[in-house]
């Protein structure tokens, strides 16, 4: 695939005159086909539905843990006695799992296409999603276990095949849009899941159909994209000529190219380039900050202000509904930005990106002094902290696409791999730090460690962070085995 500098139809393409529209009616087509609603927006629907399905089958067992320990409210289930130590465990063996598959997961994307693989990704996770029950009466909580690693290895896949979609789907003009609408259902199946989860195990159905009810919504979803999804705009049945020719002229597919012959992926220059790897870099120091409150702040409500959070489904959602809805509030101002042609996209990046990073660095700062008799501050301020989060999706999130098109799903593979090995580091520090669990105190300095990473990754990220396509991006063909072995011929003489 090559990428060429086309008319732009907002600030953040660069402008090459040569390949400016040569009439009006090309003029009035792009206009039209970039503003109204097409095939490439019915796409992002679907990822969103399936980001959806995937974090509300990631977040189901820590919400039906609860009620298989404890059946107290609904006696007629099943109750398992397994301790703190077992109910961690079992929490975190979804991430062994998830890291593996990240890196594969790109390449895989890439080679069979970004529908195959989430798709299979989404599917196999809903099936033992549906099986969980089952497997928890029969092979109690070590097979719950296994089954927690499978579906990690599952949706590790996922975010890069959601990259490797965006990369063919969204025009450069709509990349930090349409991936912000895509990503935002992250946030709304853990609303989703959190909000109905408890009503759906106090009811005469239990927490089986936790698993049951998630796992089946995420068939039905397989099935629809199965049908109506598509890897790229040249395979899809549905989209226009016109739109087609738009989102490929605008990402910079040339129509008459063909793909087939095997190409090598540039793995050393993917670590040899500086703005890579302060994207790893970004995308790190971002998990260690999200995950520390995602799994920490529960049990700081509960020890310092004598409030479980976690018993109350609303109010643990509320934190990512906020993000959730701060996802079009960012969206919006983005889509004003580019239609105003007020700033270029390296500057749009690296702003989103420090709204997202910086003003929760200030909000965790003042969560640390907040008094331990004031819970009110403190679920505000928790809640801007995780809501704010949502403009790094128009700033890091989407960077990868930005420096390669081509290569997108392996590089949100490589860095959601280092990023989630510190969502695993990040728990265990705050267990070395925090011994005294109602020591505000001690809190306060993983307050302080969180804001430090979000401070010193944006900075690297508005620093040395770029959005130019990289001279890699092209891929280049393997050699053929008849020019390996003339090569070899030619070494020997």
């Amino acid at each position: 695939m090559t990428v060429k500098k086309i008319w732009p139809t907002s600030c953040n393409v660069n402008v090459d005159t040569a390949a400016a529209p040569k009439d009006d009616n090309e003029v009035v087509a792009k206009g039209a086909c970039c503003m109204g609603f097409g095939i490439r927006h019915f796409q992002a629907f679907l990822i969103f539905a399936g980001l959806s399905v995937a974090y509300a089958l990631r977040v189901n067992l820590s919400v039906a843990i609860v009620v298989m320990t404890d059946n107290s409210e609904n006696p007629d289930f099943e109750q398992f006695d397994w301790n703190e130590r077992t109910r961690s465990l079992l929490l975190s063996s979804f991430f062994w799992g998830y890291i593996i598959t990240q890196v594969p997961g790109g390449s895989l994307a890439r080679k069979f296409g970004g529908k195959t693989t989430l798709l299979f990704g989404v599917l196999i996770c809903s099936v033992l999603a549906i099986l969980t029950p089952i497997f928890a009466q029969i092979g109690g909580w070590q097979l719950v276990c296994a089954l927690r690693v499978a579906q990690g290895l599952s949706q590790g896949m996922i975010f890069p095949s959601t990259h490797t979609l965006l990369s063919q789907w969204a025009p450069i003009e709509e990349r930090g849009n349409i991936g912000t609408y895509c990503y935002s259902g992250s946030q709304f199946g853990t609303v989703v899941m959190m909000a109905t989860s408890g009503v759906i195990a106090s009811s005469a159905l239990g927490w089986p159909s936790i698993f049951y009810l998630s796992g089946g919504v995420g068939v039905i979803w397989a099935i629809a994209f199965f049908i109506w999804g598509s890897s790229s705009p040249a395979q899809s049945k549905l989209i226009s000529p016109e739109e087609k020719k738009f989102i490929e002229q605008s990402i910079g597919v040339d129509a008459a190219e063909e793909h087939h012959a095997p190409v090598r992926t540039p793995w050393v220059k993917f670590f040899t380039t500086p703005a890579f790897l302060v994207l790893i870099l970004t995308h790190s120091t971002h998990n260690w900050g999200f995950w520390t409150l995602l799994t920490e702040i529960p049990t700081y409500m509960q020890n310092v202000f004598n409030m479980n959070i976690r018993s109350n489904a609303l109010l643990s959602a509320l934190p990512y509904f906020a993000m959730f809805l701060m996802c079009f509030v960012f969206s919006s101002i983005s889509s004003l930005l580019n239609k105003n042609q007020c700033m270029p996209l390296s500057v749009s990046r690296k702003l989103f990106n420090s709204i997202g990073h910086w003003i929760p660095v200030i909000s965790l700062i003042g969560l640390g002094y907040v008094s331990t008799d004031d819970a009110t501050w403190t679920i505000v301020l928790l809640t801007v902290t995780v809501g704010i989060n949502a403009s790094t999706y128009l700033g890091f999130q989407v960077n990868h696409i930005d420096l390669s098109p081509n290569y997108a799903g392996i590089l949100m593979g490589i860095t959601n791999c280092a990023a989630n090995i510190m969502s695993i580091i990040a728990p265990l520090i705050v267990g070395f730090i925090v011994t005294d669990e109602r020591d505000a105190g001690q809190w306060r300095i993983i307050f302080f460690i969180a804001s430090g990473f979000y401070f010193i990754g944006n900075l690297m990220f508005v620093l040395f962070g770029r959005t130019e396509v990289q001279p890699w991006n092209e891929p280049q063909p393997k050699p053929s085995p008849e020019k390996r072995n003339s090569t070899q011929l030619e070494s020997q003489h």
